[in-house]
């Protein structure tokens, strides 16, 4: 008792340490900024410095994973300024995190959707909760595109910009803009080995729930032993998410300074408009949707919060958002969340709820045709979401997806791609974004599913977490 006294004083006393040394830096950096005052570079980074060090010993103390994510957040995005050179051969910690993840993603869906299903006869419920999803899907990403539209005419982010002034090599990409036919071609596996191979979630998805299904037709005698086998897999994959998750502030670093030391800070500062307007309507967007969403469904707001900071964190530092899923279902799994809603729900968002990517398409399609001179009526902005509305729901079976919406969308109303290749100098830093809340909205869906199907747990929902 007498040493969690201790250590609660202790994390007090380096808590306000840290607030004052942060108050400290910022009010330097911003007199800095904004040539208010003369202050010495190496004054201002011995602050970041000490800031960050404090936060460290913060981390150390507080043991939570999602603080450490958050600090080597800070400190890869300090050492990738401060070290620029250093920081561009540090890309292959984050790339060891992103593959360990992606061995976990094909087995934890095929265990938890087939046990989900199986597990349980009411396979009326599976068609539930598909209507369901796909309709919470529709209405959320429906108004991410109406907000999208909205901050882009109100901020008016590309009028004016000077396309010759953004400097550094922006490089080609090779795309193809996927054709309806196409779309739903890909969403039905041809081998399932290679729809592992190539990490298509949604072809893993369809195969799991009609095995799932056939599974479930059987007497006790087959159907028994792959149930136990789906089961252990479940957990064993689980524990294996735990032990890849402690790498994860790691890859944290190495990513945010790779980001940092490999960009540099030209082309985020000649296109902050652009990203400030992102990242205000994505902040819209969470206030006045989700947030009234969560309220309507009685979900407990603050606890959610608690449960998705973790997947959140490493969706918006990674930029992938394959980095988050296993995190995510387990999180909303100790949420009160049932796992054969999560194993359903989470899976197929990743295809047709990614809203932060949607919100950014319409966003970035009108801020082509504004930096290229042209004023869009609103008519044509319609039509453009509108064709959105239906593209945007390939996003997941893309390589480079929301690039490739967007450069298709563009092409099909004659606006020029200029811009968008403009777009793609900062892609990163708009991808950690929308990656962010594409993760939050997909974790809210399922809780949203399980209270609509009355198998949210309240209890467990609100119960303290370590």
């Amino acid at each position: 008792m007498e040493n969690k006294l201790k250590n609660r004083n202790s994390l007090n006393w380096v808590s306000w340490f840290l607030i004052v040394t942060l108050t400290v830096t910022v009010l330097l950096s911003f007199l800095k900024m904004f040539n208010l005052a003369d202050l010495n570079i190496e004054l201002l980074r011995f602050c970041r410095v000490l800031t960050i060090l404090l936060f460290g010993s913060f981390a150390w103390r507080k043991k939570s994973l999602t603080i450490w994510i958050l600090f080597g957040l800070v400190a890869g995005a300090e050492f990738g300024y401060d070290l620029p050179k250093t920081a561009g051969g540090l890309q292959f910690l984050s790339e060891i995190f992103l593959r360990m993840i992606k061995t976990i993603i094909a087995p934890l869906l095929f265990a938890t959707l087939v046990n989900g299903i199986a597990g349980h006869t009411d396979l009326k419920q599976v068609g539930r909760m598909g209507w369901k999803s796909l309709l919470y899907f529709e209405i959320a990403s429906t108004l991410a595109l109406v907000i999208g539209l909205i901050a882009i005419n109100v901020s008016k982010a590309g009028v004016g910009i000077n396309l010759s002034a953004i400097t550094g090599n922006i490089p080609a990409v090779a795309t193809k803009m996927q054709t309806t036919q196409e779309f739903i071609l890909h969403i039905f596996p041809e081998n399932i080995a290679k729809a592992i191979a190539e990490g298509n979630i949604l072809q893993i998805v369809i195969f799991s729930i009609i095995f799932g299904i056939a599974l479930s037709m059987l007497n006790e005698k087959y159907k028994s032993p792959m149930l136990k086998l789906t089961a252990s897999l479940t957990e064993v994959m689980f524990k294996f998410t735990g032990i890849v998750m402690y790498f994860a502030p790691v890859a944290v670093f190495a990513s945010i300074a790779f980001t940092i030391g490999h960009m540099g800070t030209d082309v985020l500062f000649t296109l902050m408009k652009l990203l400030a307007t992102l990242y205000v309507a994505l902040i819209a967007f969470l206030l006045l949707v989700l947030f009234p969403i969560a309220l309507l469904f009685r979900i407990p707001v603050l606890k959610f919060m608690e449960a998705v900071s973790k997947p959140a964190s490493i969706a918006f530092a990674t930029a992938n958002s394959e980095s988050a899923l296993p995190s995510a279902m387990e999180s909303m799994e100790a949420f009160g969340v049932p796992r054969k809603i999560v194993s359903f729900v989470i899976p197929t968002g990743y295809s047709f709820n990614l809203d932060g990517s949607t919100l950014y398409l319409s966003l970035a399609a009108v801020f082509v045709a504004q930096a290229a001179g042209i004023d869009l009526s609103i008519e044509k902005q319609i039509a453009i979401a509108l064709t959105l509305m239906l593209t945007s729901k390939g996003v997941a079976g893309v390589s480079r997806a929301s690039f490739v919406i967007l450069l298709g969308t563009v092409t099909t109303f004659g606006l020029p791609v200029e811009p968008v290749m403009i777009i793609l100098g900062i892609d990163v830093l708009l991808d950690m974004a929308r990656t962010g809340v594409n993760v939050i909205g997909n974790c809210l869906a399922t809780a949203v599913i399980a209270r609509w199907e009355g198998e949210f747990d309240e209890k467990k929902a609100l119960a303290d977490r370590i």
